[in-house]
């Protein structure tokens, strides 16, 4: 059996997160998600919109996630990798080259996948705020 593992906040999902862990799976025979806690994402100076419960339970409703984990610290990755017998790290590829997942080379493949076009969370958000921001000026 091979076990892919990837992270993320996975807030406001949408298609392109869902394409993600598509491929994702597509690599391996079980897919482990670890998501960003909101402890750790304060410590990252970000905030999800809904919490790492509701945002488990939204995961695990995916049927190309067997598996839902807490990240709450950077330096977990290694024992994660570890404890799973993960084969594989997925991510996209704006994390492409970054010290955090090329560490792990050491212990399982890493592979990064190219980002759907067109879609992400910080996008989403702009425009909620552009839009927010035109029905004030009405």
């Amino acid at each position: 059996m091979k076990t892919i593992l990837t992270y993320g906040t996975y807030d406001l999902l949408h298609y392109g997160h869902v394409r993600l862990l598509k491929r994702a799976k597509e690599r391996g025979d079980y897919l482990i998600v670890a998501i960003s806690t909101d402890e750790f994402n304060a410590i990252k100076g970000k905030k999800a919109y809904y919490s790492y419960e509701l945002r488990k339970e939204i995961l695990e409703a995916i049927k190309y996630v067997d598996l839902v984990i807490p990240e709450k610290t950077w330096e977990q990755k290694i024992d994660d990798v570890k404890k799973y017998n993960v084969d594989e790290v997925v991510m996209g590829s704006d994390w492409a080259g970054n010290e955090k997942f090329e560490i792990l080379r050491d212990y399982c493949q890493v592979v990064y996948l190219d980002r759907t076009e067109g879609i992400s969370t910080t996008q989403i958000k702009e425009d909620l705020n552009l839009k927010e921001d035109d029905n004030e000026l009405r």
